[in-house]
């Protein structure tokens, strides 16, 4: 079966290199920018795509006719193409997971300490000639809460409680194996000081940071979301930072990507942004890529 990663960039073409296996089946590399609408004459007549987190709209994948698997490098396809309606037209989407747990996990570390202690502000005032030191929040002894116990929500739940902060969570599953306590979504809110989302997205887990569920949220507290953007209600979201309802949010996924730099969230100083790079580590892209492609190696049809 012919197969492309049609959406390779610079960062990632030499650890594709420095993966691939004399065995491996042959896969086209596009390394070229291209714009959005031009996805069909990209992966024109292959069967195989693998996709770096680009947009693949149904009515731009449906003209290619040869399509009939994509490997999407990560677990959030959900938040880049219609499963369901793909699946309809006979194209199966593969997804990839674990491998970049302790990634994402000390991405939302730092994101938490960036934002406990305003560094992106400060550094912003700093490099503008303003010296105003600022307050910042001592993470020891407060209580984060963590919002599902996947992977990375475990992984992160080690490293929280390493630090001496006092761990809670919720999942829609119990799971008593970890050792961790677990509440409803309402006491996990209204008691936490941190709130960190591990969530994947599905239709069930879309929104599920309502406006309602923003406000029953400490004035004090900091949201850390490494996980979907879609997970949030984005204007409630905005509408508590202005208002003092929550501290501070440290995002590193949005609800479109990349983040138009004239969006309410980047003009917010208690705000730390960064561009969905919590998975881009060296070692979780090695893994990533060589799953890809054992991925492709075992399409049969």
């Amino acid at each position: 079966m012919k197969s492309i990663f049609f959406d390779c960039n610079d960062q990632l073409g030499p650890v594709w290199e420095q993966v691939l296996r004399p065995d491996d089946p042959p896969i086209d590399v596009n390394m070229t920018p291209f714009k959005k609408e031009e996805l069909p004459l990209v992966i024109a007549g292959y069967d195989i795509a693998i996709d770096d987190h680009s947009y693949m709209p149904t009515d731009l994948v449906e003209r290619c006719k040869q399509l009939k698997h994509i490997v999407f490098l990560g677990t959030g396809a959900a938040s880049y193409m219609n499963i369901a309606e793909l699946n309809e037209r006979g194209i199966k989407v593969h997804i990839i997971k674990g491998y970049g747990d302790v990634a994402v996990a000390e991405h939302t570390m730092a994101l938490l300490f960036a934002c406990a202690r305003d560094i992106a502000r400060m550094d912003r005032e700093v490099r503008g000639g303003t010296w105003a030191p600022k307050e910042g929040m001592q993470l020891q002894g407060k209580t984060v809460g963590l919002i599902g116990l996947g992977g990375i929500g475990a992984e992160f739940a080690r490293m929280a409680a390493g630090i001496g902060m006092n761990v809670t969570a919720y999942n829609r599953t119990p799971k008593p194996e970890l050792g961790i306590k677990q509440v409803d979504i309402e006491t996990l809110l209204k008691t936490s000081d941190v709130v960190s989302l591990h969530l994947t997205l599905g239709d069930e887990t879309r929104g599920f940071l309502s406006a309602e569920r923003i406000t029953m949220m400490k004035h004090s507290a900091i949201l850390v979301n490494t996980a979907r953007g879609a997970l949030v209600d984005e204007q409630a979201l905005i509408q508590a930072l202005k208002g003092g309802i929550i501290r501070h949010a440290g995002l590193d996924v949005f609800h479109s990507e990349p983040l138009d730099a004239k969006s309410e969230l980047a003009q917010l100083p208690n705000v730390t942004l960064t561009s969905h790079a919590a998975f881009r580590t060296l070692e979780a892209s090695q893994t990533l890529l060589r799953r890809a492609i054992d991925i492709v190696k075992s399409i049969k049809e």
